[in-house]
């Protein structure tokens, strides 16, 4: 059986795992869904100083306090940047590292640089008005806005986001770490969800700098057709997905 560390993107906290984590532990799995400091259950902890540092260090925290070995280490969108940093450091523990519906970014890259010009403006003003400079406030999840990330949610999962979602602090949007000029070979997964497998690949093949990180011998791909939420949308297939990475 396998021992597996999930890790939730931006707003959420452990608790956005919870189907996944019944569903991997009725297998007999180990698993560990993280909170990340400053949101959900830990929202009170949040500060300006707050950032992917911060996040890393939550995410190692939980495997060496644990003793954990051989980890299935998986992150979920926005969470790419602290589960990147944690391989790059501790790979020793790690049997394999899988991406859902993200990838690594490449070094100095910040979560808010993946934006286009636009959306990153928008979201730079939303983080100034709303978010009172300290926080990237959680999005409306409003279906009839964005149909394709929010693709196979209820009205009660919706519901569920729109209720439990905190903000997150800015930190880990706007911090871009540095990376080692060569990471681990540890084994990586990407599962993509709301991106065809096919682009992927071209983009791949084409250089663009935000997946040259995925061309190396260590990456297999996977596809769960469905939104950027698959914890809610399709839980029992992404867990499947997951325990077959350590199979």
């Amino acid at each position: 059986m396998a021992t597996f560390v999930l890790v939730p993107g931006f707003w959420l906290g452990a608790w956005a795992w919870e189907r996944v984590t019944d569903r991997l532990r009725e297998a007999g799995h180990q698993v560990h869904p993280v909170t990340l400091t400053g949101l959900a259950e830990r929202a009170g902890e949040a500060t300006p100083e707050v950032d992917v540092d911060t996040h890393t260090a939550d995410v190692i925290a939980v495997i060496e306090d644990n003793d954990l070995h051989d980890v299935v280490l998986v992150a979920h969108s926005g969470a790419t940047l602290p589960v990147t940093c944690a391989a790059d450091r501790i790979p020793e523990r790690l049997a394999r590292v899988v991406y859902v519906d993200t990838a690594p970014l490449p070094s100095g890259m910040a979560q808010i640089d993946f934006h286009e010009p636009e959306e990153r403006a928008a979201v730079e003003r939303q983080i100034a008005e709303e978010g009172r400079g300290m926080f990237v406030p959680p999005p409306p999840f409003d279906p009839a806005a964005d149909p394709d990330s929010l693709a196979g949610l209820s009205e009660e999962d919706l519901e569920l986001l729109r209720s439990r979602a905190t903000p997150e602090p800015v930190g880990a949007a706007t911090q871009g770490p540095e990376r080692p000029e060569r990471a681990p070979d540890t084994p990586k997964t990407l599962i993509s969800t709301t991106i065809p497998l096919e682009f992927v690949e071209k983009m791949v093949a084409d250089g663009v700098p935000a997946f040259a990180t995925l061309a190396g011998p260590e990456w297999t791909f996977q596809h769960l057709p469905t939104g950027h939420w698959p914890m809610f949308s399709r839980p029992r297939e992404l867990a499947d997905l997951l325990a077959a990475q350590a199979s």
